[in-house]
């Protein structure tokens, strides 16, 4: 680490630490330095909108709050297909025959969990549900995702919002899936999911932007070709997760975004902030905040 290092922060989960091994160790040929902070999105969420750090891992629905200042990199970020947010309750759902069709009236003036009012999930909840449940959900409760899940087995809330490894785990809490967030809006738009996003600062220059993204695939492409290398920093940040699970973490969320946005990943994040924009959920973008310098 040097005084000239660039300030990163990103989560310790799987599809970050498999990302970032390469970049976080030095072994990227013509890269940045990087000095890390682990923090969960909701952290860098917020860091991203006072100007801390560097370059951040943040959800997409902050964009429209922090663009100013920093650039989306097109590039280490989390988008795909079949990978969305669920919503989960203690009856229903696809074993008990709610489903996200007929089934969002059981949320009508409802109390549900979610990780942040600044996700993406939440954004996309929140779309979901000016369609599915007439009415309007009641109470949102905010807690760390990590909790939402014995929330709703104890009976603490009525609903949950969940991302991340719990798509695989949450039957082992007794719940039922009631809707995906994920199929919704791949439903209704036949685009890919935009999740978390990589920012960095404006001020870096559009040479060291671009160096940075370049290096970013880079490590991306090394961790696909020696998955092995990887594995001790994404176990030691996994935070006692099976490693099986940590696998299906990664081969949902790193992908072909992951490496490089592209047409669709672009249409995606438009669509979702414009959409958001359009129900009052965001405030609009301006037409080249996207555009990567």
């Amino acid at each position: 680490m040097t005084g000239d290092d660039l300030k990163i922060a990103y989560s310790p989960c799987p599809n970050d630490t498999f990302v970032f091994d390469a970049l976080a160790h030095g072994r990227v040929p013509g890269a940045p330095g990087f000095d890390v902070t682990f923090a969960d999105i909701d952290l860098t969420n917020g860091m991203a909108e006072r100007g801390e750090f560097d370059v951040l891992k943040v959800s997409y629905a902050v964009l429209p709050y922090v663009l100013d200042e920093y650039a989306l990199l097109p590039c280490g970020g989390a988008l795909g297909r079949g990978c969305g947010p669920l919503v989960l309750t203690r009856e229903g759902g696809e074993d008990g025959g709610a489903s996200d069709a007929a089934g969002g009236g059981v949320l009508t003036g409802r109390t549900v969990a979610v990780p942040s009012e600044r996700s993406t999930a939440y954004l996309l909840f929140r779309l979901w549900a000016a369609e599915r449940v007439p009415g309007g959900v009641g109470e949102i409760v905010v807690m760390p995702f990590h909790e939402i899940m014995p929330a709703v087995r104890d009976g603490k809330v009525d609903a949950g919002l969940v991302i991340h490894e719990a798509r695989f785990t949450y039957r082992d809490y007794g719940l039922h899936k009631l809707a995906d967030m994920g199929e919704h809006w791949e439903s209704t738009t036949g685009l890919p999911i935009p999740l978390g996003a990589i920012i960095a600062k404006r001020s870096l220059g559009t040479r060291t932007l671009t160096r940075l993204a370049d290096s970013i695939r880079t490590s991306v492409r090394a961790a696909w070709d020696a998955p092995e290398v990887s594995r001790p920093y994404v176990m030691e940040h996994a935070q006692e997760m099976d490693p099986s699970v940590a696998d299906q973490h990664i081969g949902l969320y790193v992908n072909e975004f992951t490496a490089d946005l592209g047409e669709d990943g672009y249409a995606a994040v438009r669509g979702l902030l414009t959409r958001a924009a359009a129900e009052g959920l965001l405030p609009p973008l301006g037409p080249d905040a996207l555009d990567f310098p």
